[in-house]
């Protein structure tokens, strides 16, 4: 079977006529180097391996308005310095500016053989016609030179544009997580005649959450719910799936293995040192850190009917997350794990319909964990803290009194068209636009809200809903 890796994926090099020989007994009609052997080739020869992120650039597209980008350099700065983002808008306008006087040059060398060929029609003399050959195999090496040269500030510029965040809207508080503002508190903290534990304590206690199998079993940070234990998790996803359902949203399941270019092309970074994602050797497949990106990709590289929008869209699946750096208290028992179950809500939706939406994800967030009877607040985030995706992020968190802190149980994000000019899903607009002929393809917006994230919301309610004798009243729409 396939290890999973958070490394660098480093195997022997092969040599070339293994890989003759496996394209030969594939019955490929020749044999050509892949970017991995290439790499590992470049690797062993100079211990390092050149432009591999170069390579990365061409794997996929990104839609990006890079005009937009240089018309409002200023303002584009300044979004970056608010969200602490280490992208540098001006490198990018200064590639887009090399980009296009290359593609210009390429053009005019085209058209430049466009006529040398138009001119090899007809009756010549030799002298002319020998002339006009030479003169195409010059303008042939230039134009070669001129697209390979386009070609690789392509991939330059492909790599640096998606750096840049999204925008950031205007209400948005400014700068870390500590000024996020509260818009919202729901309840009110539990109060009790006896020491509160925490939900590891209850958890053993009832016998619910077995940490040393999973220790044991898997590793540090995984677990075995148990008993009543996994009949909680199983009536969580049951009633989160319902009341989604419910709302009108598509109900779906999901593969937990996802490509990594779909995983970029959400927004997320599927290496590096710090990585949230594991991925597995020798393929380009990652295990999903959430389904918000495996919803997403089924309407990549799609053109969807504007009247078909909204598309409202639900899964259960499972989560996997290296949580790299992550350390402290924070991370005791269920609260920061490696692999856990969560229903995840996912829109894709018309720039107009988009606000309306995001206030609906949090509305329906707010009702489901009023009807638990959980005290929470919703925060505004700060712009740092809204990752590369978010133009605007409300979080959800709920009080955990054996931590004796609140503790994030959920976020809704609206993402604008950040993630749309990446997946490639437009929208057919109903009507023309500008006088065009026909109405155009536009980008859609998308959104994600959590409805359930199990762990998170089974250590609020044994923490919340704990009794003196150690047992767990468990809320009523959940039994």
């Amino acid at each position: 079977g396939r290890r999973v890796s958070t490394t660098n994926r480093t195997t022997s090099t092969p040599s070339k006529v293994d890989m003759r020989a496996a394209a030969a007994r594939k019955g490929a009609r020749a044999w050509l180097p892949s970017r991995e052997w290439a790499c590992k080739v470049a690797k062993a020869r100079t211990g390092s391996v050149p432009e591999v992120e170069m390579e990365e650039g061409k794997r996929w597209k990104a839609n990006i308005d890079y005009r937009s980008i240089r018309d409002n350099l200023q303002r584009v700065e300044e979004n970056c310095r608010k969200r602490n983002s280490n992208a540098d808008p001006r490198l990018v306008v200064r590639l887009y500016d090399e980009y296009t006087t290359l593609q210009q040059q390429a053009d005019a060398v085209r058209s430049a053989r466009n006529e040398n060929a138009r001119a090899m029609k007809g009756k010549l003399e030799e002298e002319t016609r020998k002339n006009l050959i030479e003169e195409g195999k010059l303008l042939k090496e230039k134009l070669a030179k001129c697209e390979e040269e386009l070609a690789t500030v392509e991939n330059k510029l492909q790599l640096e544009g998606r750096r840049i965040p999204n925008e950031t809207h205007p209400d948005v508080p400014s700068g870390g997580e500590n000024v996020s503002s509260q818009v919202q508190e729901v309840g009110s903290k539990v109060e009790t005649d006896f020491e509160i534990k925490d939900h590891v304590q209850i958890g053993i206690g009832l016998d619910i959450v077995d940490f040393d199998a999973g220790a044991k079993v898997s590793g540090n940070k995984f677990y075995y719910m148990k008993n009543a234990g996994a009949l909680l998790e199983l009536g969580l996803v049951n009633w989160a799936m319902s009341k989604v359902a419910a709302k009108g949203y598509r109900t779906y399941t999901t593969p937990d293995l996802v490509r990594e270019s779909v995983v970029e092309r959400c927004g997320f970074q599927p290496r590096g040192e710090n990585t949230q994602v594991y991925s597995v050797e020798n393929s380009d497949l990652c295990l999903a850190g959430t389904s918000e990106i495996l919803l997403g990709g089924i309407h990549m590289d799609e053109i969807i009917p504007e009247d078909k929008l909204p598309i409202r869209m639900a899964a259960f699946s499972h989560c996997f997350r290296t949580e790299a750096g992550a350390a402290g208290a924070a991370t005791r028992g269920l609260y920061r794990v490696h692999q856990f179950s969560k229903v995840e809500m996912f829109v894709i939706s018309t720039p107009e319909q988009s606000e309306m939406l995001h206030q609906e994800l949090i509305e329906i967030e707010e009702e489901m964990f009023t009807e638990l009877g959980l005290h929470f607040k919703i925060l505004d985030m700060a712009s740092e803290d809204l990752g590369a995706p978010a133009y605007r992020k409300f979080d959800v968190e709920a009080w955990m009194p054996g931590l004796q802190r609140y503790g994030e149980i959920s976020s809704a994000s609206n993402c604008t068209d950040y993630q749309s000019r990446r997946l490639n899903i437009r929208y057919r607009a109903q009507s023309k636009q500008d006088g065009k002929k026909k109405p155009p393809n536009l980008y859609v917006h998308t959104l994600n809200a959590t409805a359930c994230a199990v762990p998170r919301m089974i250590v609020a309610i044994l923490e919340n809903f704990q009794q003196a004798d150690g047992s767990v009243l468990i809320p009523e729409p959940l039994r």
